[in-house]
């Protein structure tokens, strides 16, 4: 195992979209979603641990979710977990954690993930996540990985890839555009044209590289955390990203940097990996009864009732008759019912429910 490869887990969302499973103080990346007895974090941190050593693995999480950190990931060294003091999006985060495995490692590689993605097949992950993490050591790239649609999915950004290659490797595609969820009509003429990938959210760069990427794209970002190269590793660090975070632009690396730069690449992947954005993607990857129900529930009886989602707690008795295409989700004294068809809306209701308890 490579000893300069490194893994930032970015774990600091709030999952409101799986409200009420999902909360703000025990949001869904600490939670067994799928019922698979391991949490979405546990898998990812399995997951990453087969491409660097564990104490390589930092997790960028909110200030309030350190305590759950160390309880679900007794591996995860307590020093690796870089607390955020306020939501900014992705790229303070990952300046952040960049600059602080800079402090230890000038020529580390860095695979960035989502805490909350699974994968279903790990073995071609591994092998794909390593083979760039090696090429990112030997070129001044930011890769990322796009994964090949498999149907016009509006949920997912999407990135089109050109022919050019990477001095003739031709596994990995340069980029041409990046595009945020499209509507349906757009998502299928992604899919027929043949040359657009799901965005996964997934990067890989060297420590170098993404540096001065934030120098070039991101100045103002770069020299705030430049500010405290002398800090990071020290016992001052928390006090000095305490004062300065707050500070910085609320931005995403994509559209911060990667849509900016001029040496992005892509590695077209095929593993299984969906990036459980809603209820309704939770069905795809559980088993559904005869009428096309996902149920996470030991106490249901349903009559005429087809395609919904069912999560309730195994105390809890349902019974329901002629719904169709419902999401039905119980947890901790709420209960949630929406069409599924509606389900961006949850979180609408999730802020309206902030207003009422």
């Amino acid at each position: 195992m490579n000893k300069n490869n490194y893994a930032v887990i970015m774990a600091g969302g709030i999952g409101s979209r799986f409200w009420p499973f999902s909360k703000p103080e025990n949001p869904k990346q600490f939670l067994d979603i799928l019922g698979t007895g391991e949490t979405l974090i546990q898998q990812t941190f399995a997951r990453l641990q087969k491409l660097c050593p564990r104490e390589n693995i930092l997790v960028v999480t909110n200030n309030k979710y350190k305590g759950l950190c160390l309880n679900q990931l007794p591996d995860l060294l307590e020093d690796n977990i870089l607390c955020e003091p306020a939501m900014r999006n992705t790229a303070p985060c990952i300046a952040y954690a960049s600059f602080r495995i800079q402090s230890m490692n000038k020529d580390a590689n860095i695979i960035v993930a989502a805490s909350d993605h699974i994968i279903l097949k790990e073995d071609d992950f591994v092998r794909v996540a390593d083979y760039c993490l090696n090429i990112v050591s030997d070129y001044d790239v930011l890769l990322t990985i796009g994964i090949t649609p498999s149907r016009p999915d509006t949920g997912y950004g999407y990135i089109q890839f050109t022919s050019d290659t990477l001095k003739n490797n031709t596994k990995v595609k340069g980029v041409k555009t990046f595009t945020e969820k499209p509507n349906q009509e757009l998502a299928l003429n992604f899919l027929d044209s043949g040359d657009f990938l799901w965005n996964s959210g997934m990067f890989i760069w060297s420590v170098k590289s993404i540096v001065l990427a934030y120098r070039k794209y991101l100045r103002d970002m770069y020299d705030v955390f430049e500010e405290g190269k002398q800090f990071y590793n020290t016992n001052k660090e928390i006090e000095f990203i305490d004062r300065v975070f707050a500070g910085c632009k609320n931005i995403s690396v994509d559209y911060g940097i990667m849509e900016k730069s001029d040496n992005v690449y892509v590695y077209p992947a095929n593993f299984g990996w969906s990036d459980l954005g809603t209820w309704s993607s939770v069905s795809k990857h559980v088993k559904l009864d005869e009428n096309g129900n996902a149920i996470q529930a030991k106490k249901v009886l349903l009559y005429d009732s087809s395609e919904n989602i069912i999560k309730i707690s195994n105390d809890k008795l349902l019974v329901m008759q002629g719904i169709n295409g419902y999401i039905v989700v119980e947890h901790d004294g709420a209960l949630l019912i929406c069409k599924k068809e509606n389900e961006q809306e949850i979180k609408r209701f999730v802020a309206d429910v902030s207003k009422i308890i």
